[in-house]
């Protein structure tokens, strides 16, 4: 009898502990009792109808008690208005964080808080983390979005049109552009300097980390072994001067707007740009389109992209609804998300560990580019941009001058490390 009693307690306990284990494991983050609004700060105002109708109502019918409200400001102003609404006690509850240096002076500054203990971030390489952490490692502050893949569109119909297939070297780039050119019917290249930032991300930024070999080179500057005055610098600078042959009839005054048009409008063959297009292109352009990564020197050579870190959501410190910011934030973090962002917002790519399932065919084949290629960020993004003057700001201003002719290869690259020179000193 005693035997069976203390085998049925046993059973008992065992089916109470396995009972609150299996609810641990599947407990979501805690919803406030009384509902709450939530307001997201961000610059992708070309965003507002996916996360009005797609990413928020996920959230919402899952957290019914947490509204949640997405208030873009346009990308140029993003910055300033952001910083007048923290210093004024009037910005949202999330802030939607730029990578590296921008973000983490608005930690320092204290508007966004440590999240080192939010669930979900052990879901985040070390790589994806460190656009949002501090120097020393100790704070992490915002969970990684998504990051954006630099490359060429292309019109396909023209390309077939004119009998031309896509090109893996310079070589065959420039011949393909040279042929183009002949034709007349197209621009070959779509683009113009009047904004000075395009000559710079989508030029510079983009073609530069097969010549200075991506995280080798950028990492190389920042502890000084190298400078921007060496060649492979140089020699970047020196192919955006030879795309200035093949640009648009004034493009000294074509502003980015005026650029993306003349691709899908047909008007232009190629577009030096990044994954963050193919969303509009998808819906503007009424031609099929193709995409190559950036040329290499020579056929066999390692390749280099630009997956760069691009976006992040941080909680405001001031907020007054911080139980259910972390909920927001702590379900960023998740597979769900993960999935459903990616697919919102084909060309920007999840920077968790989840795998995920990506419908886009454009997505698909510049998220490929990351088996044969090696990966590497924007050179100026973290560390350098720190001081005056602006590394960042300097780059769009030499890469535009260069491509004006204004300025050659030579002449730009001592610009910009003079300027470095005055203020930064390796480490």
């Amino acid at each position: 009898m005693r035997k069976t009693l203390l085998l049925s307690i046993f059973i008992l306990l065992a089916l109470l502990i396995a009972g609150c284990a299996s609810e641990a494991t599947t407990e979501a983050p805690p919803e406030p009792a009384e509902e709450v609004t939530l307001t997201i700060e961000s610059w992708r105002n070309d965003d507002l109808t996916i996360w009005q109708d797609m990413i928020i109502p996920a959230f919402e019918a899952k957290y019914p008690n947490i509204k949640v409200v997405f208030a873009p400001t346009a990308p140029a102003e993003y910055n300033g208005v952001l910083n007048t609404k923290l210093e004024g006690g009037t910005a949202g509850d999330l802030i939607t964080c730029r990578p590296f240096d921008a973000s983490l002076a608005l930690f320092d500054q204290g508007h966004l808080a440590s999240i080192n203990d939010l669930p979900g971030m052990e879901n985040f390489s070390d790589v994806a983390r460190s656009a949002w952490i501090t120097d020393d490692g100790s704070d992490v502050f915002c969970v990684p979005m998504a990051s954006v893949i630099h490359g060429f569109f292309y019109n396909a119909d023209a390309f077939n049109e004119l009998g031309l297939a896509e090109p893996t070297t310079r070589d065959e780039y420039f011949a393909v552009l040279d042929a183009i050119k002949a034709d007349g019917t197209y621009d070959a290249i779509g683009m113009g300097t009047a904004d000075q930032w395009e000559a710079a991300t989508m030029g510079f930024q983009n073609i530069g980390p097969n010549y200075w070999k991506g995280e080798e080179g950028r990492l190389a500057l920042i502890s000084g072994e190298q400078k921007y005055t060496d060649q492979a610098y140089v020699d970047t600078w020196a192919e955006l001067a030879q795309w200035a042959n093949y640009l648009p009839s004034g493009y000294e005054a074509v502003k980015y707007p005026d650029a993306q048009s003349l691709f899908t409008l047909g008007k232009a063959a190629i577009y030096p740009t990044g994954s963050w297009e193919i969303s509009v292109f998808e819906d503007q352009a009424d031609f099929e389109m193709g995409i190559f990564p950036p040329p290499l020197a020579s056929a066999g050579d390692t390749c280099y992209i630009s997956d760069h870190t691009d976006i992040a959501l941080g909680m405001n410190t001031a907020t007054e609804n911080s139980e259910a910011a972390r909920t927001f934030l702590e379900w960023m973090t998740t597979a769900e998300f993960a999935e459903l962002y990616s697919n919102a917002l084909p060309g920007f790519f999840t920077l968790s560990n989840h795998m995920v399932n990506l419908d886009d065919p454009l997505a698909k084949e510049f998220m490929s580019w990351r088996e044969p290629c090696e990966e590497t960020i924007r050179n100026s993004y973290q560390i350098l941009s720190r001081g005056e003057p602006n590394l960042e700001n300097e780059l769009w201003r030499v890469s535009a001058a260069v491509m004006n002719g204004s300025l050659t290869p030579e002449q730009a690259a001592q610009e910009i490390q003079d300027g470095l020179d005055q203020w930064y000193t390796p480490k």
